[in-house]
């Protein structure tokens, strides 16, 4: 059923005998896998018709307080979530952000799973740094630097010393001809990790700076 590696824990669901609780089936893969960080677990329907997530809120005695996905795998769900009922064929994510909300879910086709994942509400993990830069990869690849400026530069509420964050910022002002603040990015940036000095050297996001004094006090060269 699990299967334990070096560094993964591998589970395959078709092998987790689902628990009849709560009026459904419950396969219990945050138990199974040992995860801490967040809750996870796999809801399924035999039968179109049969209940798939029971009429719940986040307010229970059996509740964690959780903000929940609902990730339909395989088959054809319809969601009842507070007042709107909303279909959620395979690939469909339902997310229900409100604790407080009743939501439930029946099956329309057999065999339908879906997985939930949920963290407690009050206490919000932090965005992955890597997100900002992901996401700014769009903007800047079709030239707007100020709409990639804007999104990294939201990550450093959360992250004001990452290097990658500031490194990634200095290369969009260097491209949008703000040179002033793409050396002072620069300069956080090697500040935080100086292998960034290797990166800049040969980035042509930089092409602008190159002639310029402080840039080269920067690298070093």
């Amino acid at each position: 059923m699990q299967q334990s590696l070096a560094a993964a824990r591998v589970l395959r669901l078709g092998e987790v005998q689902p628990i009849a609780a709560g009026g459904g089936l419950y396969q219990p893969l945050r138990r199974l896998l040992g995860v801490r960080a967040f809750g996870i677990n796999a809801y399924t329907a035999h039968a179109a018709g049969d209940q798939l997530i029971e009429r719940h809120n986040e307010l229970g005695a059996g509740s964690g307080h959780h903000e929940e996905a609902y990730i339909v795998l395989t088959g054809h769900a319809r969601f009842a979530v507070g007042d709107s009922e909303i279909d959620a064929p395979s690939g469909t994510i339902v997310f229900v952000p409100d604790i407080s909300v009743t939501r439930a879910a029946v099956a329309l086709e057999a065999n339908t799973t879906a997985i939930v994942v949920g963290a407690p509400a009050d206490r919000p993990l932090p965005v992955s740094p890597f997100e900002y830069w992901f996401l700014a990869e769009e903007p800047y690849r079709r030239g707007d630097y100020q709409e990639a400026i804007r999104i990294v530069s939201e990550g450093l509420e959360q992250w004001p010393n990452h290097p990658v964050i500031h490194y990634q910022l200095a290369c969009y002002h260097a491209r949008a001809g703000m040179l002033d603040d793409a050396l002072s990015h620069l300069e956080s940036a090697i500040g935080a990790d100086a292998k960034v000095r290797e990166w800049a050297l040969g980035d042509s996001d930089f092409d602008a700076l190159r002639g310029d004094a402080r840039f080269v006090a920067l690298l070093g060269r």
